[in-house]
């Protein structure tokens, strides 16, 4: 087995800046290679993203996806399945499921499917179409992971996937990576002593709703226009909301106290910058940059949505907030403003929760028997 590991067929929509694919890094940089070999099919292409993968071994195919139904991408699917011939095929998210049918058509025998979030047109998972879709294909699905306890609620009892095929798994953190820090780094925006920085990571889509936190700063500078000279917002990541997050800012006349540097890959750095972190989002499943900020020693400010409840425990690591209700969110804002010693007591016991409960080891353990288990199967199968 050490000179020829198993393969396995990571079946995702694009290797690019986001959760799922850096849980999916994560994952294969960790994993020991004389345990499992690993190949990504991507629908829609890869950005220098992959350059994240520490492994030599790992090929990385473009299935090149066009745009609407792509009929002919099905074909395209089980080619690669033929000829790479992988032990397991493990897609994720709904773009993805699909490819167990040219897996199955291919002789693949162990297909994993995982659910890393919801989309963005089906926040509460009430997408008839979607359900329907999912209902269907799964029986087919050897085994199910739910990032969640909310997905994996939402497979059991709205997607009917038994108990006994369906597992949660947490995504991990690298604690060594993301660590607290006394000190700021000089070289970046707003290490003078004594401000407050509120800070957010992730793909600027409506999905992520930065402009909810981008309100909820202006309207706290309205309320307590003396905070203009100690608060300050970093914005990290690209997307379709950049622009409107950057004119609302302009605007309100605070684009001097705002940092808005689109994608970065230093964002350990960038979260020891940081004194809260703030997650705005719509959705969300697991999020990893949540993990990474209280790996950091960061209080995190989340909206009470999806999996944000079962990782920020409020008033101990955290606040929750209702999503889109930027008055909400200045309150807790104005919470750690008004009594500074909550930030460092919510920061600790936030980076204690991280290395306790969510790190990488526990993570890939628990992938690692969902794998080992489905290659048990082939085996017994003979093939």
């Amino acid at each position: 087995m050490a000179n020829n590991p198993p393969l396995i067929a990571h079946v995702i929509y694009r290797l690019d800046i986001g959760g799922l694919e850096n849980g999916l890094v994560n994952l294969i940089n960790h994993i020991p290679e004389d345990r499992y070999r690993h190949v990504i099919l991507c629908l829609k292409g890869y950005s220098d993203f992959r350059d994240r993968i520490y492994r030599k071994d790992v090929e990385i195919i473009d299935l090149k996806k066009r745009e609407g139904n792509d009929f002919h991408l099905y074909y395209r699917l089980w080619q690669q399945f033929t000829v790479l011939k992988p032990d397991i095929v493990h897609t994720r998210n709904l773009a993805t499921l699909e490819a167990v049918i040219p897996a199955i058509l291919a002789g693949v025998r162990v297909r994993i499917h995982s659910e890393h979030g919801r989309e963005f047109d089906d926040i509460d998972g009430n997408n008839r179409k979607h359900r329907l879709l999912r209902r269907s294909l799964m029986p087919v699905v050897n085994h199910a992971i739910a990032l969640s306890r909310d997905l994996e609620s939402y497979m059991h009892l709205k997607v009917g996937v038994p108990k006994n095929k369906l597992t949660q798994i947490y995504n991990g953190v690298d604690t060594e990576k993301f660590h607290p820090s006394a000190e700021k780094n000089n070289a970046l925006p707003f290490s003078k002593s004594g401000l407050i920085v509120f800070g957010t990571v992730g793909r600027m889509q409506p999905v992520k709703d930065q402009t909810n936190l981008v309100r909820a700063f202006i309207r706290l500078l309205e309320i307590r226009p003396e905070l203009r000279k100690t608060v300050r917002l970093i914005l990290i990541g690209d997307g379709s909301l950049k622009n409107q997050a950057a004119a609302l800012l302009e605007a309100a006349q605070c684009a001097d106290i705002a940092w808005l540097p689109g994608a970065r890959d230093d964002i350990a750095g960038i979260m020891r910058q940081m004194d809260i972190f703030v997650l705005p989002s719509l959705s969300e499943g697991i999020s990893n940059t949540i993990l990474e900020a209280m790996a950091s020693g960061l209080p995190v400010i989340a909206t009470q949505v999806g999996g944000n409840e079962e990782l920020v425990m409020s008033d101990k690591t955290g606040m929750l907030v209702p999503p889109a209700d930027p008055e909400a969110m200045v309150r807790c804002m104005l919470s750690y403003l008004d009594y500074r010693p909550l930030i460092i007591r919510h920061g600790k016991t936030a980076r204690k929760s991280a290395v306790k409960h969510f790190s990488m080891d526990a993570m890939v353990r628990a992938y690692l028997q969902v794998y080992d288990h489905g290659h048990q199967m082939t085996k017994m199968t003979g093939n």
